[in-house]
């Protein structure tokens, strides 16, 4: 009961003092806007090239969405020493970590959903395979929040965490099978494209979108759970290490 009141507490916090802010809500819903709109455009109209964009822009909203937002408000947190007052409460610290994130992760998954919404009202969604959808925004918006998170507490000021989630981020968007084909890669770079957690979401965004996936949709799921599982471990690591005295 005690730690359920703590989670609650922290995650409450988090979103009243952070995503619900105005610049937040409005960069919320601008952003996706801005891909939907960009991607949409490209699309010249065409019904069936809308459909086959949204698992792109699915993944890049989600993406930005869970990442951005955590990666500096942790940092700026231990910056201001007011994270050392948390660290103090008397909850576990993977508990505490969890709080910290969940705030993030409902919002790449509020992300995530607007351009689906848009789509709605111009194409026919009814061959879109719901019950994979859900949990393969959840995964994505999970990993890229632990990724924001290690993201974090690798760094010392705000922007360092901002050009490294840059660093990151765009890398992964143009080779993680978003814009062409990994297959269409330089060989050298393929093995790097599939390091990336993003690859398996977008490959199982596809075959929630009527396409047909590189790897199996088993395998997709696995190794996201594993990249998120890892991430989260390793930030734990670096939060003990660096900043538990």
């Amino acid at each position: 009961m005690r730690y359920r009141i703590a989670f609650w507490s922290i995650l409450l916090k988090d979103i009243r003092s952070y995503y619900l802010k105005p610049p937040n809500i409005s960069w919320g819903i601008v952003f996706p806007l801005a891909w939907t709109g960009m991607f949409f455009v490209r699309s010249g109209g065409e019904l069936e090239s809308v459909i086959s964009l949204l698992p792109g822009v699915v993944a890049l909203s989600t993406l930005f969405g869970a990442s951005s937002v955590l990666a500096v408000t942790v940092t700026f947190e231990k910056k201001g020493r007011s994270f050392e007052r948390l660290l103090l409460a008397p909850i576990p610290l993977e508990l505490l970590m969890l709080a910290k994130t969940s705030g993030a992760i409902v919002f790449g998954i509020l992300n995530a959903f607007v351009p689906v919404l848009l789509a709605s009202f111009i194409v026919d969604l009814s061959g879109v395979n719901w019950g994979m959808l859900l949990p393969v925004v959840v995964l994505i918006a999970m990993a890229s929040t632990f990724l924001g998170l290690f993201i974090a507490v690798s760094v010392s000021e705000v922007f360092e965490a901002q050009t490294f989630s840059n660093f990151v981020r765009f890398p992964m968007i143009f080779l993680c099978g978003l814009f062409f084909p990994i297959a269409m890669l330089p060989e050298f770079l393929q093995p790097l494209a599939y390091a990336l957690p993003l690859t398996y979401g977008v490959d199982i965004l596809h075959t929630v979108f009527g396409a047909t996936s590189v790897l199996p949709p088993a395998l997709n799921f696995g190794v996201l759970g594993v990249y998120c599982m890892g991430l989260f471990v390793i930030s734990l690591r670096n939060v003990r290490r660096r900043w538990i005295l």
